[in-house]
């Protein structure tokens, strides 16, 4: 199913994202499938094919920037988000600010598919409670992440496939339900 209108970046807004991109380095870093922007821009349509809005694939887009629990490398220092909130909006940085700060060792396992999960930002150590729809879309993104991961490094599929999966099942009320389709379909098969 290919996105609507709705459910997409402008055509500018996504040249803009991948010039920002490649300028710091992005088609250089070595991911699971490739180069970190091939992932990148395979989570970003993930989302789009959920009918994700163009903040959360701004998001996708970005997700690695400030690096993440599980991704060190960095395009961007946390002293330059005002950069990232010029190219894609508040709202979008935000979201990758929550992602790239997630200390997922403390976080994950309070997870329980209500909203009521309490962060730790693994940059600051501060604990807070995002807002629901924050949370929603931290777990939108998650699932888009994880999933393409797993699809581009069978080993990584064979070895956290099953914990992901019961993760993301608990979190399973806080995604949408094109998500949840994916990740049964990916995931429950794995043994």
């Amino acid at each position: 199913m290919a996105p609507d209108r709705q459910h997409r970046l402008s055509e500018e807004t996504q040249a803009a994202i991948e010039e920002f991109l490649r300028g710091h380095g992005a088609d250089q870093l070595p991911h699971p499938g490739g180069t970190l922007l091939a992932h990148l821009l395979r989570v970003q349509g993930l989302l789009a094919v959920w009918e994700a809005g163009p903040a959360l694939q701004a998001a996708g887009l970005c997700h690695a920037a400030y690096g993440t629990d599980g991704f060190a490398p960095t395009l961007l220092p946390l002293t330059e988000r005002a950069t990232l909130v010029a190219l894609i909006g508040e709202p979008a940085e935000a979201l990758v600010y929550l992602y790239a700060g997630c200390d997922r060792a403390t976080v994950y396992p309070r997870v329980d598919g209500t909203t009521a999960v309490t962060f730790r930002d693994r940059f600051t150590g501060r604990e807070h409670h995002p807002s629901p729809a924050a949370l929603r879309a931290f777990f939108e993104l998650t699932a888009a992440n994880e999933l393409d991961v797993l699809t581009h490094n069978a080993e990584l599929a064979k070895q956290h496939g099953p914990g992901l999966y019961g993760f993301l099942k608990r979190a399973g009320p806080l995604l949408s339900p094109a998500a949840r389709d994916a990740v049964e379909r990916q995931l429950a098969p794995l043994p």
